[in-house]
């Protein structure tokens, strides 16, 4: 930034005094030596030349907000897109946006002339950046303040015995290598029963499937397995597990042996050996089920209804990147590359996993899919959840924090007298 400063100061004298035409071939020479945008390199010289108003005193005038390049009906319609987008960021909903709107437009969730959508207001959002994305919906983001606790216990049972698979390792080049992991939803406290929800991952095409279990008992963990292995449409070869108790046991074991699946697990305290579904466990459990403590068969219900609805919007419409290599950046400092954002359905469809009729089936199934309706269904389930659960997750936050309490020892001790 500091050498692109530089570049900006000498030119923008030249810049001012120039004519029109000679400013565009200028313009052409800036940004072929800095990489920006014209926009933006016409903005940074005008800004440059523009004399320095002198302040003697007082506070600084504010500087004036920069004008909105889209149309008002584009940002509103952005919004309800977003929503019904299920809270996408801009990095992946810009991949993700086309389709996204020509579904919507099918199943009349978009109508042209009705509520500011028209053929110009889709025009400006196919072409909004991922930045502009971001900018116009910061407004509307917000987090939760509720935080879970981990259920992780190393398990020394088998852990000899069972392969070791590590980050870095060769990545897998077809389908069917899936991570596994559950997430507990105990609330503030891991005391009594509560539910858990289990969840696969597919290494290479970043398929997911998730489904809650009463509890992490070995008989409740193989029943999700088996009926997570009904719901993917990858068959399974193998498997990756972290080190808990609820995975590294015989029964679990011996499943996996009986489905001739390659058993791995990672290594204890290394979360990036299960980068692919350790992010799931936030941007999918976390972010959809919440933090609330679920224990009754009734909330156990509804999680499993929420699941089918974000399992086909997260493999249908939910756009992911992929780590692809290493570079180095204008520092010389190592850095990640990804590959370009796709659906997980747009990265089964080209692996050559899946058959003609798979495809087609799959296809129909997607065109189906109602975004809009999907979003609306994930709403209101969760709405149903949050109801149930956090009256008794707030109860049992307070009795907590007073068991935790500590004594106040400004006061001293008080010992009895001597009689």
């Amino acid at each position: 930034m500091a050498t692109r400063a530089e570049i900006t100061a000498k030119y923008a004298r030249e810049y001012k005094q120039l004519s029109k035409k000679d400013r565009g071939r200028l313009l052409d020479e800036v940004v072929s030596v800095t990489g920006w945008s014209r926009d933006n390199a016409r903005r940074r010289l005008s800004q440059a030349a523009a004399p320095k108003p002198k302040i003697r005193g007082g506070p600084s005038r504010q500087r004036k907000p920069r004008p909105f390049k889209y149309s008002y009906d584009a940002r509103k319609t952005l919004q309800r897109v977003w929503a019904m987008g299920l809270g996408q960021c801009g990095k992946y909903l810009v991949v993700s946006l086309p389709g996204l709107l020509d579904a919507l437009e099918a199943h009349g969730e978009l109508v042209a002339g009705v509520d500011r959508y028209s053929s110009e207001v889709k025009e400006e959002l196919l072409s909004m950046s991922a930045a502009t994305i971001d900018r116009y919906l910061k407004p509307l983001k917000d987090g939760t303040n509720l935080k879970g606790a981990a259920t992780t216990k190393p398990s020394p049972l088998l852990r000899s015995s069972i392969k070791i698979r590590k980050a870095g390792d060769e990545m897998e080049n077809r389908p069917g290598f899936f991570e596994g992991d559950t997430v507990a939803h105990c609330g503030p406290t891991l005391v009594g029963e509560f539910a858990r929800t289990l969840n696969l991952t597919d290494v290479y095409t970043g398929w997911s499937v998730t489904t809650s279990i009463r509890n992490n008992s070995s008989r409740h963990i193989i029943a999700g397995l088996n009926r997570i292995i009904d719901l993917c449409p990858i068959p399974l070869e193998g498997v990756d597990f972290d080190n808990g108790s609820e995975f590294i046991n015989y029964d679990v074991v011996a499943w996996a042996q009986n489905l001739e699946l390659y058993f791995t697990r990672s290594r204890p305290y290394k979360k990036n050996d299960q980068a692919s579904i350790e992010s799931k466990n936030n941007h999918v459990v976390r972010k959809y089920a919440f933090y609330w403590r679920y224990d009754t068969q009734a909330q156990l219900s509804l999680l499993e209804r929420l699941w089918v609805n974000v399992n086909d919007y997260m493999n249908y419409y939910t756009p992911t990147t992929k780590p692809v290599g290493w570079d180095t950046d204008t520092r010389g400092r190592r850095k990640r590359v990804y590959d370009t954002p796709k659906t997980p359905f747009d990265r089964l469809k080209d692996s050559g996993a899946l058959t003609k009729a798979q495809t087609l089936e799959m296809e129909a199934y997607k065109a189906s899919l109602n975004p809009a309706a999907l979003a609306r269904n994930i709403t209101r389930i969760q709405s149903e959840l949050t109801a149930l659960a956090k009256r008794g997750t707030v109860k049992l936050i307070a009795q907590t924090e007073a068991r935790n309490k500590l004594p106040n020892t400004a006061k001293g001790i008080k010992l009895p007298q001597a009689s």
